[in-house]
């Protein structure tokens, strides 16, 4: 078991396995919680031994209500797979399952959704899908390589699209052993989306 745990930490793929079940929660403290704990855990931590020392919990945002929203998925017609550029510069291939279309503060945007073409159909992750994301805060109040959001598979055309819920990539914490998707140009939002986690500064980054 450790070493399919250790070979999904080096892919950068961090919502597949047992112990992080808490990806797709609804529930905030659970989410973040689970978060906390993966960071704690040395199995799983993306994090540096400089950072893993000093670590107590991570950064967000206060939680807004406002960046909780109703959206409405749109479901491909015709699903076609999708090769996501990541940060090692590889390839990693992911099917665009659809669309979700929401509001805030008045204007509509849309983001597009994907389910990885590696976990197999008997996993009980193979409904847990990804949807990555970039805004204006990036390289300011967030990582610049964007954030990531895990929705469960819709069961209608309703989603609740949670953005205190957006998480970094593995990448985003000073390792470059992680080889993580970086948001398609599509999934850009024209805006602040000031909830979910914040940038993480590793300590090998500052000037002692």
């Amino acid at each position: 078991m450790r070493f399919f745990v250790v070979l999904f930490l080096i892919l950068g793929v961090v919502f597949v396995t047992n112990a992080q079940s808490f990806y797709g929660s609804t529930d905030e403290k659970v989410f973040r919680d689970g978060r906390n704990s993966e960071m704690c855990d040395r199995a799983e931590t993306p994090l540096l031994a400089v950072d893993y020392s000093l670590f107590k919990e991570l950064n967000y945002f206060k939680t807004v209500v406002n960046y909780r929203v109703d959206a409405t998925f749109k479901e491909s017609a015709d699903e076609k797979q999708f090769n996501f550029e990541t940060s090692a510069g590889t390839i990693r291939k992911y099917l665009k399952k659809g669309v979700l279309i929401f509001k805030i503060n008045g204007k509509e945007h849309s983001l597009s959704i994907f389910q990885s073409t590696n976990t197999p159909k008997n996993d009980e992750f193979f409904d847990l899908w990804f949807v990555p994301f970039k805004d204006l805060t990036n390289k300011t109040e967030t990582y610049s390589g964007g954030r990531y959001l895990s929705i469960w598979k819709p069961e209608n055309s309703k989603v609740i699209l949670d953005f205190n819920m957006a998480y970094n990539p593995s990448c985003a914490y000073g390792s470059d052993r992680f080889s993580c998707p970086i948001p398609p140009k599509e999934n850009f939002l024209s805006i602040e989306i000031l909830a979910g986690e914040r940038k993480f500064v590793s300590q090998s980054k500052i000037k002692h």
